[in-house]
């Protein structure tokens, strides 16, 4: 897949309607940032997620149990959520496929074109450079362009 072009709504879609466990590779307990706010959401809305930052005496984010790493979770991922660096994202691509995980999902701005082809090689989906809960509520927001001033 191309990953320098935009990713159809079905694409998307499909991925979020038929993932439930979210490993969210770089949460944050702190409320202002970006990553607590998207682990919010994706929670509330039903998703089963699962905080991954190997912070020490970090054990719970909401009222989450956290995990030091991707191989240290205790029950199937279907999706794999990076919020780390670009350059983080093999090493995290290379876990996830370790656990089997079905999809690899970087966030807005982690973007590694080899790990998403290594991770396509080994049966996934990827999303790289988007954020799910964007994209999940994106269907109710869309701009219409079309009207007038």
């Amino acid at each position: 897949m191309d990953h320098t072009k935009p990713y159809s709504e079905e694409y998307l879609q499909d991925i979020l309607k038929s993932v439930k466990t979210i490993a969210m590779v770089g949460a944050s307990p702190n409320k202002t940032r970006f990553s607590y706010g998207v682990l919010r959401v994706l929670h509330e809305t039903g998703y089963d997620m699962i905080p991954v930052n190997p912070r020490p005496g970090l054990e719970e984010i909401r009222g989450i149990k956290v995990y030091p790493s991707l191989e240290s979770i205790d029950r199937p991922v279907d999706m794999v959520d990076v919020f780390r660096r670009p350059e983080d994202l093999m090493e995290i691509t290379k876990e996830a496929i370790a656990i089997g995980a079905k999809v690899l999902w970087g966030q807005i701005g982690v973007v590694d074109h080899e790990a998403a082809k290594l991770a396509e090689e080994a049966g996934m989906k990827v999303v790289m450079d988007r954020c799910p809960k964007i994209e999940l509520f994106r269907p109710f927001w869309k701009p219409k362009l079309h009207l007038g001033i």
